[in-house]
């Protein structure tokens, strides 16, 4: 008997999936543990395996198409096997109903930003146009869907420079160099034109889901922010000489989540979750770490932190924030933190506040090491300093604790040798 292939949950916030590419056809024949396809979430690519044995008898979604979390994309059934009637009863099932969007154009994707304009389109000259990067004896790496995508918009993909691999071009340094295109004919048709021009982008399934999520965070959650300074000398000075001896470069990031670990440890009230009939106190530890992606943000989590030497944090921080950067992660790796640290501090940025990510009760904004004049022993002197901001959850943590908490990290940070006990 056929069985119907429905779209999964992949994440515990997906609310539909885009079919990034189809790896069997109609008419292949399908064992348990194939790979029917891959399958683009809020989070991450992800494989769709099949649970059925048989022959793929329908694909009821085109690739780039979304589909909603239960929805029927694939059939899979005995070989010649009429389906006419279980396609007619689905159908059936669905009339009356406001149909789920069911292309790119109608669920936002970031393969192109839309470009609205006058209808003037001036001539680019040669000295505009792009250059071929490549020779023809170089030899030249690019993913199948990254020339697919190239060869569509009709550009030569040896003038797009590529971030993989060995220089591969990949998917989006395609769509980057489109968007880019198109940002340079905007801005020579307005000079041209005079009139007013914008560019519209396509809110990925990413960003449609951070902004639910973190709306609701904002409005259920009464946050309240806690700053503190902490004095960093001690840490810039022993950095240099860890990474004589460790097998892999640790950062001062890795040292903050191990002292989070810690101070996690010594105040269970912030390792919490508001569970609304209830406050749930975690004993173990999960720091989810913040990684900016090209789409949004994304928070792998190192579980068991605060069993964890710095050095294995600092592996393990950087293998997370590789597959996030290539939307590889897993529903395990991003699953189950009880506490998030968001770092800005390679950028620049001072200090700032985060918004929660919920259930948890806090969440730590880190802002940058900064070398400025303090006083020490009644007399001007040049530190490292370090800002911190802990955003609470009111209604599970109260100032007294959060202080305490905040207390007990600059202490761990400010004599960092104990980190490494």
């Amino acid at each position: 008997m056929a069985e119907l292939i429905k779209m999964p949950k992949m994440s515990d916030t997906m609310q539909h999936g885009i079919i990034s590419r189809w790896l069997k056809q109609v008419g292949d024949k399908i064992v348990a543990g194939d790979i029917l396809a891959e399958v683009e979430t809020d989070k991450a690519t992800m494989e769709l395996e099949s649970y059925e044995d048989g022959t793929l008898l329908y694909v009821g979604v085109s690739e780039k198409s979304a589909v909603l979390v239960d929805d029927i994309i694939a059939i899979i059934g005995a070989p010649g096997e009429d389906i006419s009637d279980l396609l007619a009863e689905q159908a059936a099932s669905k009339e009356g109903v406001q149909s789920a969007p069911t292309t790119a154009s109608e669920i936002p994707s970031t393969t192109s930003p839309i470009f609205v304009a006058t209808a003037i389109v001036p001539t680019i000259e040669p000295a505009d146009q792009p250059q071929p990067l490549h020779q023809p004896s170089d030899r030249f790496f690019a993913s199948p869907l990254a020339k697919k995508i190239a060869k569509e918009q009709g550009y030569d993909i040896t003038q797009i420079q590529g971030s993989g691999v060995s220089g591969r071009v990949i998917k989006k340094d395609v769509t980057h160099f489109f968007a880019n295109l198109l940002n340079k004919v905007a801005g020579l048709t307005a000079r041209l034109s005079g009139k007013e021009t914008y560019q519209d982008q396509p809110l990925s399934s990413m960003r449609q889901t951070t902004a639910r999520v973190l709306t609701a965070s904002k409005v259920a959650a009464p946050h309240f922010y806690l700053t503190i300074s902490i004095n960093m000398d001690k840490v810039v000075a022993l950095r240099p000489e860890l990474n004589i001896h460790a097998a892999t470069k640790i950062s001062i990031n890795d040292l903050i989540v191990k002292a989070t670990a810690l101070a996690l440890k010594r105040h269970p009230k912030i390792n919490t979750a508001w569970l609304e009939d209830k406050i749930r106190f975690y004993q173990h530890v999960h720091i989810g770490v913040a990684v900016a992606v090209e789409d949004g943000l994304l928070v792998p989590v190192v579980h068991f932190a605060d069993q964890k030497p710095v050095a294995e944090i600092s592996k393990e921080v950087k293998l997370l924030s590789q597959k996030a950067q290539q939307k590889k992660l897993t529903p395990q790796d991003y699953a189950g933190a009880t506490f998030t640290i968001s770092n800005l501090g390679m950028l620049g940025v001072e200090s700032f506040t985060s918004i929660i990510n919920l259930p948890a009760s806090c969440i730590l904004a880190v802002g940058a090491v900064q070398q400025i004049p303090i006083v020490q022993d009644n007399q001007i002197v040049s530190a490292y300093v370090m800002k911190v901001t802990l955003s609470c959850d009111h209604r599970v943590v109260d100032g007294a604790v959060g202080a305490l908490f905040l207390s007990t990290l600059k202490e761990l940070i400010e004599q960092p040798l104990s980190l490494l006990l």
